[in-house]
């Protein structure tokens, strides 16, 4: 009866220790699967031509082959794809959402209002110009009114009209 008792007491020590302790297992089968590795290397074998997309550094196990590990270094939001919707020259590539009114000047043709592009381009607008997404509809002495052809959600046209400031007011967005 002491024997039994004994015999399920380290049954079940084993089986508690399996659980709790699963990594043991599995870090004896890596050091197995490594060792088996090393002597694989040993024996000369064929270079892989490298690749200029693959990563700099090969994985040390078979199963971390299939795994391509991201650089570090590059940026996770690249802006200028985000930016680069392939615009055209000029005024017509002019997004009313990205213009920045610099200033308006009063000429015996009317009035010129002086905008800027995000990348720091200088562009003169009168009145009925088209932009990429709207038209100049109205040059002040304090700004200027475009209207915005956009979608909505469901693909509907909507159109809209934008007021820039040269000066903007507090709470208002340039």
């Amino acid at each position: 009866m002491n024997l039994a008792k004994s015999i399920l007491t380290a049954c079940g020590a084993v089986a508690i220790a399996a659980c709790i302790l699963p990594g043991v297992s599995a870090q004896a089968a890596h050091a197995k699967s490594r060792t088996h590795h090393k002597a694989a290397a040993a024996k000369p074998a064929p270079a892989p031509v490298a690749d200029a997309s693959a990563p700099a550094a090969a994985p040390a196990d078979a199963s971390d082959a299939n795994v391509v590990r991201r650089d570090p270094f590059v940026p996770l939001v690249n802006e200028k794809k985000a930016m680069g919707a392939h615009l055209p020259p000029g005024k017509a590539g002019l997004v009313v959402a990205t213009v920045r009114v610099d200033g308006t000047v009063k000429s015996p043709n009317g009035m010129l209002a002086v905008v800027s592009n995000p990348e720091q381009r200088v562009y003169f607008l009168r009145e009925g110009d088209r932009l990429y997404d709207g038209t100049v509809e109205k040059i002040g002495l304090d700004g200027v009114t475009f209207q915005e052809f956009s979608k909505d959600a469901f693909g509907r046209p909507v159109e809209r009209e934008v007021t820039k400031r040269i000066y903007a007011s507090a709470g208002e967005q340039q």
